[in-house]
């Protein structure tokens, strides 16, 4: 793995907070390349090759909290990290992917809808891994792949935006998904 220059972590730290500045204020339609370059104080043409355009720019902003999110399910306390039982880390990691999905909806829509197959890779196949692992030792008489799937379907952001559903309704409609495939 390389190391980002000096320079270019500095740019890369200016280019986000002004992104993320823009997004506070005026909501993911008000994310655009020129006056993200303009307020970080780089050019245009540095920002495209960085993060290619502004769904690249996207992805970007939502890396910080996915990192966190993976280190939470990786390594964190129980039950959305190790420690606890399949089935109650299953439901715990839901919960917690419905609220960061919602958090992050605007950006995530446009990061998730920027090719046919944007959301899939990166994020969301470290999601799929983790529930396939958790719903196999839970259940080792299922396809944990496919059920993985079909549990991280509703979280498509695209999905969530169209629905309107908060995210206590998500979490409800997940749990009764769950209460058929997993033991209580």
């Amino acid at each position: 793995m390389t190391r980002e220059r000096a320079d270019a972590a500095k740019n890369r730290a200016k280019i986000l907070a002004a992104a993320a500045e823009i997004v506070a204020e005026r909501g993911i339609e008000g994310l655009a390349m020129a006056e993200v370059a303009a307020a970080s104080g780089v050019g245009v043409g540095t920002l495209y090759r960085r993060f290619g355009d502004r769904a690249g720019l996207a992805h970007a902003l939502i890396d910080a909290s996915e990192r966190e999110f993976q280190a939470a399910f990786l390594s964190g306390p129980p039950p959305v990290g190790p420690g606890a039982p399949p089935a109650d880390r299953v439901r715990a990691f839901l919960h917690a992917l419905v609220d960061r999905t919602t958090a992050q909806l605007d950006l995530l829509l446009m990061a998730e809808t920027a090719g046919p197959f944007a959301r899939f890779g990166g994020a969301y196949d470290a999601h799929h891994r983790h529930l396939t692992l958790l719903i196999a030792q839970a259940r080792p008489d299922v396809d944990a792949a496919f059920a993985a799937d079909a549990l991280l379907s509703p979280l498509a952001a695209n999905l969530v935006s169209h629905r309107g559903l908060d995210p206590a309704a998500i979490k409800a409609g997940l749990d009764a998904l769950l209460a058929g495939l997993l033991p209580a």
